[in-house]
């Protein structure tokens, strides 16, 4: 039978583990990180400030087919100031319809616009940890007080699936208090909604006596 050394055996677990980065802290080393991706589309107008509705339809269709939403920030890049701001208020007001609002400045892209065109941004942001799953430590045996390499990457990736704003981690929304009004309403809305039946079921007699309205 072979015989083996158990100190030779404990000694290179140690330094197998001695590979992986030590963390004797109580705190997570996982950090989400933001990816951004940007998305562009290029919008025609007709006679350089009027958009005809074809373009506006398509317009609408691409900001439904990348499903726009909450987060996104939307900027339109525009070479030419002759008529910007005529452009820039109608691609507004489609962006509106979205609950959106246009950023000031638009990120650098990448491709020339035709006379008369502008182009639609939209700077996507998502939290991402990286580095996990991370089960290069492992939990036993540990000789060196460290936490497991995984410790922290279920806590910290709820977090970056709860924030609906990736932005909000580097650049903060100013406090501007409570407002009720905005709290209470989808409350409000759904007491104040009335039950209507179908035109097809209006005039007819209700089982329970009287007749439908």
């Amino acid at each position: 039978m072979r015989k083996f050394n158990l100190f030779a055996v404990i000694a290179a677990l140690a330094m197998l583990a001695a590979c992986s980065p030590v963390n004797r802290s109580v705190e997570s080393v996982k950090t989400p990180e933001i990816q951004t991706a940007l998305l562009s589309f290029d919008v025609r107008f007709a006679g350089g400030t009027e958009l005809p509705a074809e373009d506006r339809q398509a317009l609408e269709q691409y900001l439904d087919s990348v499903r726009i939403g909450y987060g996104d920030r939307v900027s339109v890049d525009d070479p030419s100031a002759d008529g910007a701001a005529i452009r820039r208020k109608a691609i507004a007001a489609v962006v509106a319809r979205y609950g959106l609002f246009l950023e000031t400045a638009a990120p650098v892209t990448v491709g020339t616009l035709a006379p008369g065109s502008a182009r639609v941004v939209i700077a996507r942001s998502r939290l991402d940890v990286a580095s996990c799953p991370d089960w290069r430590r492992p939990s036993n045996p540990e000789y060196s007080a460290s936490s497991l390499s995984n410790y922290g990457c279920a806590t910290r990736g709820n977090l970056a699936a709860m924030i609906a704003d990736p932005n909000d981690l580097t650049t903060p929304r100013t406090y501007g208090g409570t407002d009720a009004m905005t709290a209470t309403k989808p409350v409000k809305t759904l007491r104040d909604r009335v039950a209507k039946p179908p035109e097809s079921l209006a005039g007819l007699s209700d089982p329970r006596g009287g007749a439908t309205k």
